[in-house]
């Protein structure tokens, strides 16, 4: 085959040029990254895009779902319409393990920042009194359902006497300021606006009912990290860089906090105290949420160890 004919060598330059652009245009395609509506737990987010991270690691990001709640955002993992997310731990094992959706996890977000909020005339002293009482979760599956359980477990009663309801936390504080409820518990700043607002007051913080509990984390979709390594590495650089960003830049981070939020700076102010925030999942905490989801029938994880080891792209250390 005479390759310098004009014919011929016009077709192999129209493929060279496809092949060329194809291959560029994947490299340049966004990677669609979802969070939770106003959730402080993932400033580091916020940072990356407000900062520029996300391009200085070569990547390009689209904020493609900003989620209310975490089981709201596995459905759009499932859906297929993101490629990456910073959500809760529970919702993203429950949807695991129950085969709703395929992910892996590349690094923690942060510890702790969740709280049980009442109201300021509430005669509620401890958590054992809110047993028959009514007490809303962002989600069944969420981090905050968990941590509502494990505090009744913790105060010896049953959870099957309370009502628990779901509420997004940007309706919680009108809803508890109604009487309708008589608790909520949220991811910060709910609670810090709860107080900012003088209406109502933290009956405990999550850090009280497990200390450091591994709370958020940052996702990506199973198929696109097997075809995207280096993106997905990228993304986890950039999210380094971020935390490394918020702790030594805490001004900065405290407005970026506030533009993202919509909120005022006294309660981003009181709420990133309440957040820790931190990389790297401690294996014995994760193994902690696995077993007890497994107790409360949300999960049926037969090998928790084989499963948190597959779930995460760098195995965690133990405690």
């Amino acid at each position: 085959m005479n390759i310098h004919h004009p014919k011929i060598s016009l077709l192999l330059s129209f493929l060279i040029l496809l092949f060329s652009c194809q291959f560029s245009g994947d490299k340049a395609t966004p990677i669609r990254l979802a969070y939770l509506q106003s959730d402080l737990h993932h400033l580091p987010a916020f940072v990356a895009l407000e900062k520029g991270f996300y391009q200085q690691a070569g990547i390009s990001v689209q904020v493609s779902g900003i989620f209310k709640a975490g089981p709201e955002m596995m459905s759009g993992f499932s859906a297929g319409s993101i490629d990456a997310g910073y959500v809760g731990l529970a919702p993203v094992v429950v949807a695991v393990a129950n085969k709703t959706a395929e992910l892996q996890v590349l690094a923690q977000v942060n510890k702790n920042g969740s709280a049980l909020v009442i109201k300021n005339d509430a005669p509620f002293k401890q958590i054992a009194e809110l047993q028959d009482r009514i007490v809303a979760i962002p989600g069944h599956a969420t981090i905050q359902d968990f941590l509502l359980r494990k505090a009744f477990f913790n105060a010896g009663i049953s959870a099957t006497g309370t009502t628990i309801i779901t509420i997004k936390p940007p309706e919680m504080i009108s809803v508890l300021d109604t009487g309708q409820i008589d608790a909520f518990i949220a991811w910060e700043p709910y609670p810090s606006l709860a107080i900012t607002k003088k209406k109502s007051r933290v009956l405990t913080y999550s850090k009280n009912i497990w200390p450091d509990h591994p709370c958020c984390v940052l996702v990506v979709d199973s198929a696109f990290f097997k075809n995207n390594p280096e993106k997905a590495e990228a993304l986890h650089k950039a999210h380094l860089k971020s935390l490394s960003y918020i702790k030594n830049n805490p001004e900065d981070a405290l407005r970026i906090g506030i533009q993202y939020t919509a909120m005022d700076k006294n309660t981003v102010e009181i709420a990133l105290t309440n957040i820790d925030f931190s990389h790297q999942i401690t294996a014995n905490q994760a193994l902690e949420y696995i077993e007890f989801l497994n107790k409360l029938g949300y999960t049926n994880i037969l090998q928790p160890q084989s499963f948190l080891k597959s779930l995460v792209v760098n195995p965690p250390p133990q405690a």
